[in-house]
């Protein structure tokens, strides 16, 4: 089954150099997955600040910047993962260094069929 791990921290939660740190243990993880046949993909994410949100309502886009929602931590980065059950992504997602620093929070990923598989 496919997870999605979404790491939520505070975007000042790690200095540049605990950040770097982060990117090459979550490298080293995303190697090991890989190895196991779990990998998928996984990438941090630019400050929420480079964000925009986009809502449609009465059929016309509405753009903002920002995140759509104020809150303390921000979605930082994710993997997405194959997992032969929620524990197994539990213990995947002990693995990932942003939670060290913030939370992960695991979803199951629903399959729909059409779209394109990679």
């Amino acid at each position: 089954m496919k997870y999605v791990l979404l790491i939520y921290l505070e975007e000042n939660a790690m200095s540049d150099t605990e950040r770097e740190h982060c990117y090459e243990k979550s490298a080293r993880l995303a190697q090991q997955l890989n190895s196991n046949g779990q990998y998928l993909a996984t990438a941090p994410l630019h400050p929420v600040a480079t964000a925009t949100s986009v809502r449609v309502r009465d059929g016309k886009p509405l753009v903002t910047d920002g995140p759509f929602a104020e809150t303390r931590e921000q979605l930082g980065g994710f993997f997405l993962i194959n997992a032969q059950n929620l524990d197994e992504a539990i213990d995947i997602a002990a693995q990932i260094p942003g939670a060290q620093f913030g939370t992960v929070e695991i979803r199951p990923v629903i399959e729909v069929a059409g779209i394109p598989n990679n």
